[in-house]
């Protein structure tokens, strides 16, 4: 049995109650004989800057670059609302994504059964809800350049920011996307906003043109993103698979993670392009925040922290049985009525961060036998 490389970075606030959960699984992985697992911890984000100076060293890039994955916390916090803009925590998770090349964001926005009473919307249109979201990760907005505030000569400001996707960055996404739904349903919904904007004209032809020459058998479906938005809280099963840019990912994602009751059931995966030696660089993360409302009080769900695992397990290291068994363990506490304060259900007692863990725990060992 290869022996896996873990780099864990915690990051802030919940981040690293949610972990400890995440570690305890792989821990259990690691105890049974399932898995051979071994983990280097790093800082990042606010927990960086406080040690560091800054929200990423370049010792944990190095870290990463050396581990055959990266699970991930959450950053972040009004206690470094004051630090420049380029050394703020969430700028760490820009450069890291960066520098690892994570291209590729994916994110599943899965309907629990038990779980379906707690979405903002009526059950009928959330039951069964299975959709994967597929997000460019290191272009277009966040990373365009020209980029920058200007001080005007009248005292004012002007902030600017470059909207820019190339044909390379779009077409390696979109393979992403279409090798992915002929998987699921075969079905790709590409969301731009091509009627207004340059960048989604080319989005939209190269997106088309890739599907007409290398995946007929898939089906393609254009719609602008002010539409999608309204379709996602409309009719949601309508989606499959969809493929958007950076910024349109990031609103799209969030506002489907409502539709599953909360963000703290939303794990998430970002790849980078498979380097001749076969490795493909990983990241797997939480959607949610990192809560500093609720930072040390044993209040967060580390469901979302959990599934994340189960991401990379099945994703970095082939591992489906065991993502099979972290899953289902988790869908076996929700249909028990198990929930933290963000799912809790009427007449129903909210757990703690540790005793859902404890309960994940003890359905992985019970349907392992």
């Amino acid at each position: 049995m290869t022996t896996k490389k873990i780099l864990v970075l915690a990051g802030d606030c919940i981040g690293p109650e949610v972990m400890v959960q995440a570690r305890r699984v792989l821990d259990w992985l690691n105890k049974t004989g399932a898995a051979s697992f071994e983990f280097e911890e790093g800082l990042v984000g606010g927990a960086s800057y406080d040690a560091h100076g800054t929200p990423l060293t370049e010792d944990t890039i190095k870290l990463a670059h050396a581990s055959d994955a990266v699970l991930f916390g959450s950053i972040g916090g009004p206690k470094w609302d004051g630090v420049d803009y380029d050394l703020r925590p969430e700028n760490g998770l820009l450069r890291l994504r960066k520098a690892m090349g994570l291209f590729a964001n994916l994110r599943p926005a899965i309907v629990f059964d038990a779980l379906a009473g707690a979405s903002s919307l009526k059950n009928e249109l959330v039951q069964g809800l299975d959709i994967m979201i597929v997000r460019e990760l290191i272009g277009g907005i966040y990373f365009g350049e020209p980029r920058g505030i200007e001080e005007l000569p009248d005292g004012g400001q002007r902030g600017y920011n470059t909207q820019a996707y190339a044909t390379d960055e779009i077409l390696r996404i979109a393979h992403v996307a279409f090798d992915l739904a002929r998987k699921r349903d075969s079905r790709v919904c590409s969301v731009d906003k091509a009627n207004v904007m340059e960048s989604g004209v080319v989005w939209r032809d190269v997106t088309t043109t890739l599907r007409d020459e290398s995946y007929t058998d898939v089906e393609l479906s254009h719609m602008f993103v002010d539409n999608c938005a309204m379709q996602l809280v409309r009719t949601p099963k309508q989606f499959d698979v969809i493929l958007t840019d950076n910024l349109f990912g990031d609103i799209l994602s969030d506002l489907a993670a409502m539709l599953t009751g909360s963000l703290g059931m939303l794990p998430s995966a970002s790849f980078g392009a498979v380097a001749e030696d076969g490795r493909q660089p990983g990241l797997y993360e939480p959607v949610h925040g990192s809560a500093p409302d609720i930072a040390g009080q044993n209040l967060g769900n580390p469901l979302a922290q959990i599934l994340s695992t189960s991401m990379m397990l099945r994703y970095s290291f082939d591992m489906a049985k065991e993502a099979d068994l972290v899953e289902n363990a988790v869908e076996a506490v929700l249909s028990k009525n198990i929930r933290t304060g963000d799912i809790v259900a009427d007449g129903v007692a909210a757990v703690g961060t540790t005793q859902m863990g404890d309960a994940v725990l003890e359905e992985m060992a019970a349907l392992a036998g």
